[in-house]
Parts: C-alpha cells; sequence; structure tokens
C-alpha cells in the first residue's frame, strides 16, 4: 500500500475494533520511512517486517512499544533476525503465496529447524488453513500460526470476486514459484506467467523481468480482477479451498477441528 492507502486503512481498522492489531510491512517497498511513521503515529501495537533487513527499523519501531515480528526464509536469517531484536520469526516455508524465498524449502522442513535455531517464539507460514495443518505446525515446535490464504477468499476480504472465484477454482500444480530472479512469488498459472516462463526459457535477465511486471501488476489481479494480466498471488493449499466463508465461520472451523484433534494424538 502507498501511505495514503495505508493510513485509510489503520483508521477503517481502528473503527472497527477496540483490540491490538498488527500491520504487515514488505521492507522492499518505495516510501517505506513513511509507511514506518505511520504505523507510529497510529500507534499500531504490532508489526510484521518482511523483505528487508529487520535491522533497520526493529529498534526505532520497539523504542515506540511496538512488538515486531520478521517473516524469514531460512535458518540464517531467523537467527538475524533474532540478533535484531525482534519479538519473533514467522518460518515461511515455499508453498505459501505471495513473495517467498528462492530456495524451496519446506514448511515441514522449515519450522522445526528454525525453532532449534533460536530462542524467540517461532509463528509457522505456508500450506497452513485448517486445523488440522494447525496441529501439525505446533507438532514441529511452533508456538502459533499465520494463515493467508484461506482468509484471502474470506467475504470480507478485499480481494476482486473474480481473484476468490479463481482461487476456489484452482487444483493441484496450479499454482507456482516464480521471477527467482526478480523477487521470487507465488501465483496462479495464467497468461502474465506464460510470459514470465517464456522469458526465464530464454534467460532473460533482471530489466526484462522489470519491464515484464511493470507496476501494480498484483493489485490488477487480486483487486481489479483481471485474471489474464494480474499477478494472482496465492499458496498452493488454494487447491484445496473450495469455498467462500466469512471469515468468522473459517476461524471457528480452524479453532473446533485444532481442539478436537488436539486431544486426540
Amino acid at each position: 500500500m502507498f501511505p495514503e492507502i495505508l493510513n485509510e486503512h489503520i483508521l477503517k481498522c481502528k473503527s472497527a475494533t477496540y483490540r491490538p492489531f498488527g500491520v504487515n510491512v514488505p521492507l522492499l517497498y518505495p516510501k517505506i520511512e513513511k509507511l514506518i511513521d505511520l504505523i507510529i503515529d497510529h500507534n499500531v501495537e504490532i508489526v510484521f517486517t518482511s523483505a528487508g533487513n529487520p535491522k533497520t527499523w526493529t529498534r526505532k519501531l520497539k523504542d515506540h512499544g511496538i512488538k515486531v515480528a520478521h517473516v524469514i526464509p531460512s535458518i540464517k536469517f531467523a537467527v538475524k533476525a533474532q540478533q535484531a531484536g525482534v519479538d519473533a520469526v514467522v518460518a515461511e516455508g515455499f508453498e505459501a503465496g505471495g513473495h517467498n524465498g528462492r530456495d524451496e524449502t519446506t514448511t515441514f522442513c522449515r519450522v522445526p529447524a528454525v525453532c532449534e535455531a533460536v530462542q524467540i517464539p517461532v509463528i509457522a507460514a505456508g500450506g497452513i488453513s485448517s486445523g488440522r495443518s494447525m496441529l501439525g505446525a505446533m507438532a514441529l515446535g511452533a508456538d502459533a500460526v499465520q494463515i493467508g490464504s484461506r482468509f484471502a477468499v474470506s467475504v470480507e476480504s478485499s480481494a476482486h470476486e473474480n481473484f476468490k472465484k479463481r482461487v476456489i477454482e484452482t487444483d493441484e500444480g496450479d499454482t507456482v514459484l516464480t521471477l527467482k530472479k526478480l523477487t521470487p512469488v507465488r501465483l496462479i498459472k495464467n497468461d502474465f506467467y506464460s510470459k514470465i516462463k517464456e522469458a526465464e526459457s530464454k534467460g532473460a535477465d533482471i530489466e526484462e523481468f522489470i519491464k515484464i511486471l511493470g507496476v501494480r501488476r498484483s493489485k490488477k489481479g487480486i483487486f481489479e480482477g483481471d485474471l489474464n494480466e494480474g499477478e494472482l498471488e496465492i499458496g498452493q493449499v488454494s487447491a484445496y479451498i473450495k469455498d467462500i466463508k466469512p471469515a468468522a465461520q473459517i476461524l471457528k472451523e480452524i479453532w473446533g477441528e485444532f481442539s478436537r484433534l488436539k486431544y486426540t494424538f
């Protein structure tokens, strides 16, 4: 989000709840200083950072009483994040949607390894959409889970209806981790992906990928509903999501299944 859009959404969130809420900030975004200042000015209590060096902003955020969690793509960066003073790390496997690590380490492998490497809380992410998968992450040592794709197709999600319908139509193998030369991202195969694949097969350089990507490509796909030329970011678990439900119902089902199974094994 650009600063003015982030400001609008923070105000909407404040009007909807008196509870603490978090803001997710990829550090590679332009105008990052303005975004951080907005978060501080609004007294946001929790920030999830990603796609950048946590040393740059963690201290400033924590000096203002903000809890910081950082998304990491490897054990090495989990340790670096801990050294930077973050309160928790999100150990994300390559099953996850959106921006991702360049390697192809799964959540099942990454989570227990990260849990052994750091002494701060570990949040598991990537491929988690049910109480069963949540319990699996806990069994691997995670303290909590982060769920994206399942809520991306909730009734309340601000994603376009075209995007939501496309997500629930996906089958196994319909998403792919691509753009590794630039910024790795998992997305649904479409015309835009075909252009990326063709460029990759020809050994295109970074400049050519930037040209193909253009600007606001994910907005075009996710929020404007262009299923051909948009960047349709979603996780592998989309192949097993077959309905659009209210967020409250999704949460209730996840927690219910987790609670039942927790005492079964």
